[in-house]
């Protein structure tokens, strides 16, 4: 009788605990069965470049074959510039994605504490896990979407090292005041980083909003982080910021990776920033501002409660229903973002869009 033969077993190249237990990033939906759709699933900015902006990406683009500029030098002088500080407080990257784990990198140790509001921006807990650092969530406010910065106050212990403040909050909306903030602040240890995360600044309209560039000159534990990608629809190009006390942005720097932000995206983002086509698209910034109030008073006459977005999105706390919803929305033909058990966010569009989603919400009711 023959004998089976054992096959020694294939050696696997082990993956660390902490990346094979990392949770997936789920971009928005970019296509819907059967052909076009609305996409507002995603915040992006809904117009297309500025000429002046496409010229300057068609311009770089002949130059692919050489490095960037590595730290981005002219662009680092024109976003301090916007802000207010001197360039060395500026560090730009791939995204503000990007720039918040180079932050992370050079703060966390393995096993520190990173306390975040939960539900919040999808990557915080990926960029955690990834620096090696423990994620402790504090739920937002029942009912409102709102952060609860009493709770995470108190969630900071002696094994934190940095907190994450997403104002306005993504998916959510509402936006931390400034009286809030300061009490905050004030509760926080000095040597526990305060990252504050100003993705949609450009969006909020509260007069109680805080003031980046305050909270910077009073607190020099805290870091501001930025982006390009939604007011100034750059997010095919990926340019995000942080500005932070000098030696913070020294750090952060040294972690970046080398040529993170690519030619083309530097030229482009310069061209935003010239002042004629930076008030062109604060216009449009505006009008998508008018669209949120429109959006929210037409889905308020129906019957919604909402969270007072602060953003260029309005969120739908639906629970159970979350996901069934969204594939009513997808055979509608308009793209939203589900977040399942919890909710739905809906960018705002373009007016016609946005009465697209109108008409869909009213058919859940």
């Amino acid at each position: 009788m023959l004998r089976a033969v054992e096959t020694p077993a294939t050696p696997v190249v082990p993956l660390r605990a902490a990346v094979s237990a990392l949770p997936a990033y789920v971009p928005g939906a970019r296509v819907a069965p059967g052909g076009r759709a609305w996409k507002l699933s995603s915040n992006e900015n809904p117009y297309p470049p500025l000429p002046s902006v496409i010229a300057a990406i068609a311009a770089a683009a002949e130059e692919t074959n050489r490095y960037p500029d590595m730290y981005a030098s002219e662009l680092v002088k024109a976003l301090a510039g916007e802000v207010g500080v001197p360039p060395e407080q500026v560090v730009v990257g791939n995204g503000s994605v990007a720039v918040l784990a180079h932050v992370l990198q050079a703060v966390v140790e393995h096993g520190d504490e990173v306390v975040f509001p939960w539900r919040s921006f999808e990557a915080y807990p990926i960029a955690v896990a990834v620096s090696g650092g423990t994620a402790v969530t504090v739920p937002l406010e029942h009912g409102t979407g709102r952060l609860d910065l009493p709770a995470m106050a108190a969630a900071v212990t002696p094994r934190t090292r940095v907190v994450l403040v997403c104002t306005p909050n993504n998916p959510t909306g509402p936006v931390v005041q400034a009286d809030e903030l300061d009490t905050f602040l004030a509760a926080v240890p000095g040597d526990v980083l305060v990252v504050v995360d100003e993705a949609y600044l450009e969006f909020v309209r509260d007069p109680k909003a805080p003031s980046g560039v305050d909270l910077l000159a009073a607190h020099p534990n805290v870091v501001l982080l930025r982006t390009l990608s939604k007011a100034y629809g750059l997010a095919g190009l990926r340019v995000g910021y942080a500005v932070a006390e000098p030696r913070l942005a020294a750090g952060i720097r040294a972690v970046s990776t080398p040529f993170g932000v690519s030619h083309v995206a530097q030229r482009a983002a310069l061209a935003s920033l010239e002042p004629g086509a930076k008030a062109e698209l604060l216009e449009r910034v505006d009008a998508l501002v008018e669209e949120r109030s429109r959006v929210t008073a037409a889905l308020r006459g129906q019957g919604w409660e909402l969270p007072e977005s602060q953003a260029n999105f309005v969120w739908f706390g639906l629970g159970q229903a979350t996901m069934e919803c969204a594939a009513q929305a997808t055979a509608a033909g308009v793209l939203v973002r589900p977040f399942a058990g919890d909710g739905l966010r809906v960018s705002i569009g373009e007016p016609a869009a946005n009465d697209a989603f109108l008409a869909v919400a009213a058919s859940w009711r």
